[in-house]
C-alpha cells in the first residue's frame, strides 16, 4: 500500500534504517490512514519536519467554531484561510471591518481596495505586516494553487506588493495593536490576536478587542451587533 519494497519496510521496523525520505514517511502515513497529530509524530520520531500537504478545493469553516464566534456580542472576529481569503466574519466585525466581507481576499484587498487605505491609521505597516506574513505563509505551502493565484494577482497589479515582496520578510500574525478610523464610530484602536484553527490547518482565528476609543463628535456607536 506505501509502494515501497517489503524488505526496506522491516529494515525501518526493526531500526536498522534510520533515515527515511519525506516521500516514504508520507507514503506510510497514507497507509496507515494517519490523521495530522499521528503524521506529525511519525515525522517527529524520524527527527524531522513534516512536507505540507498539497491542499486545493473550496476551504470551509468549521461549523462550531463559526457559532462559537456568533456568540461574541462584544468581540470583532474573523476566520482567514491558508491564503488571507476571509471565510467567516462575525456581527460585531461585519459592523467594523465593512471591507471584508466573506469571499473577500485580505491581501488583495490591502492593496487594491482604496476605501482600505482610508480604514487604517498606520497603512503602510499594516501592509508589510500583511505582506510578511502572506510570505510566511507560501513558505509552508509553497504549491498551493490558491496561495499562488493570489500571489501572482498582487505581483501583476500592485507595484506597491511587489516592492515588499521583495524585501522577503517573513512572519506570522501575532498579537499587534491597530488604529482603524471608522466612519462612523471614529477613531478605534485594537488589540489583534491570532489562533491557528485545530480543526483546518492553515486556517486562523483573528479576534479583536477594544483597549480605547477617542473621544470625538460622534459618541454613538454604530458597530453594535444585533
Amino acid at each position: 500500500m506505501a509502494r515501497i519494497s517489503v524488505d526496506y519496510y522491516l529494515r525501518l521496523e526493526q531500526g536498522r534504517e534510520r533515515r527515511p525520505s519525506p516521500q516514504v514517511l508520507d507514503a506510510l502515513s497514507d497507509a496507515l490512514l494517519l490523521d495530522d497529530d499521528a503524521r506529525l509524530h511519525l515525522y517527529r520520531v524520524a527527527g524531522m519536519s513534516p512536507l505540507p500537504r498539497r491542499e486545493g478545493g473550496v476551504e470551509r469553516t468549521d461549523p462550531r467554531l463559526l457559532a462559537l464566534a456568533e456568540q461574541w456580542d462584544r468581540t470583532p472576529a474573523m476566520i482567514l484561510g491558508r491564503a488571507y481569503d476571509v471565510l467567516a466574519v462575525n456581527a460585531l466585525g461585519r459592523a467594523v471591518f465593512r471591507h471584508l466581507k466573506p469571499g473577500t481576499n485580505l491581501l488583495l484587498a490591502m492593496f487594491l481596495d482604496p476605501s482600505v487605505r482610508s480604514f487604517y491609521g498606520d497603512w503602510e505597516t499594516g501592509a508589510a505586516n500583511v505582506v510578511a506574513g502572506f510570505r510566511f505563509l507560501e513558505g509552508a505551502r509553497p504549491h498551493d494553487p490558491r496561495i499562488q493565484e493570489v500571489l501572482r494577482t498582487a505581483m501583476e497589479d500592485s507595484r506597491e506588493f511587489a516592492g515588499l515582496w521583495r524585501r522577503r520578510d517573513a512572519r506570522g500574525k501575532s498579537d499587534a495593536a491597530k488604529v482603524l478610523l471608522h466612519p462612523d464610530v471614529g477613531e478605534l484602536t485594537l488589540r489583534m490576536e491570532t489562533f491557528d484553527v485545530r480543526s483546518a490547518p492553515g486556517q486562523q482565528l483573528i479576534v479583536y478587542h477594544t483597549l480605547r476609543r477617542a473621544p470625538g463628535p460622534r459618541t454613538r456607536c454604530a458597530c453594535s451587533a444585533r
